[in-house]
Order: C-alpha cells, then structure tokens, then sequence
C-alpha cells in the first residue's frame, strides 16, 4: 500500500495477520509526537496499527524503489518482441529473502498456536 494512501486506509478498521514475534524500538521523539498525533486523528488507529502500517508502506515502497539491472539472460519478450532480460539488482534477492522469511515466520506463528 502506497504511504499516500493510508489515511484512507485508517478510515476503515481492516486488520491484517500478525506475527507471534515482537519487535520493540525507541522513537525518535519527533517521530513519537507525529505517531500520538496520527492517533489522535484517526481513533479506530492505536499507535501500534499506525506504526504498523506506516513500515509496511515504506517497505512497499523501498521494494519498488531498487534499481533494475539488467542481466544476460534473455527470461521473455514485451509486446513488442523484443527481449526481456533478467533483473540482477537487489530486486530478486529481497523478494527471495523476503519469502524465506515469510516461510519461518509463519512456521514460528503456526508453533505457538499449537
């Protein structure tokens, strides 16, 4: 989801699968005041759906941002039939690593609901 976007988003009460794992951090305190702010503005939001949120968004967004570059090998053709080739930038590793990591996290998530 585009960070453009989510003030839209934050009208409705969507919720979105969580992991069991926890991730604690310290804001800056400017970040913090923009945070209390946000849920201030949006009530259905708790600070943790927001901060939640807002990451998500960026790493939408950070994926999109990697540079294409172009390999050797030929992996299709546009519409107009000329070749497409492979991505070598960081694009196909974070997608790879990415999965990975889905995979464990949702082994860990399936455990503790055990």
């Amino acid at each position: 989801m585009k960070i453009n976007k989510l003030a839209r988003h934050w009208e409705n009460t969507a919720k979105v699968r969580l992991t069991s794992k926890v991730y604690e951090l310290r804001l800056p305190i400017e970040d913090a005041a923009r945070i209390e702010a946000l849920a201030e503005m949006y009530p259905k939001r708790t600070q943790e759906d927001i901060i939640t949120e807002l990451l998500s968004a960026a790493l939408d967004e950070l994926e999109t941002s990697f540079p294409y570059v172009e390999g050797k090998q030929v992996v299709g053709e546009d519409e107009m039939g000329d070749p497409l080739f492979e991505d070598v930038g960081p694009t196909p590793r974070f997608l790879t690593l990415s999965k990975k990591y889905i995979a464990l996290l949702k082994q860990e998530l399936k455990a503790a609901n055990q």
